[in-house]
């Protein structure tokens, strides 16, 4: 079943690559965008809680280029989170619940 839908995604992007940006090859196109990434910035609070702010990173120029190409746009950046942190006395290592 994975195999399929990888096929199908495969398959549309090859067909969407044609009808609007004709020279790119659906391997270059996912080789490119794979720059883009998403993390997770952790700040910590006065009352001992942790921001979680999860981000994408800024599009290169030329990544840029590919989503306009293809019609694509990142979503919007998610909302933050607030998340309150346990350390444990033993192994003094931080566990996020």
């Amino acid at each position: 079943m994975v195999c399929f839908l990888a096929y199908c995604l495969s398959v549309t992007l090859r067909k969407r690559l044609e009808a609007h940006a004709p020279g790119l090859t659906a391997p270059e196109v996912l080789a490119t965008l794979s720059g883009i990434l998403m993390i997770d910035v952790h700040l910590p609070l006065v009352d001992g809680r942790e921001l979680v702010l999860p981000r994408y990173t800024q599009p290169e120029p030329q990544q840029v280029l590919v989503l306009e190409k293809v019609g694509w746009g990142l979503p919007p950046q998610p909302p933050p989170r607030i998340r309150s942190v346990q350390v444990t006395g033993a192994q003094n290592t931080m566990h996020i619940n």
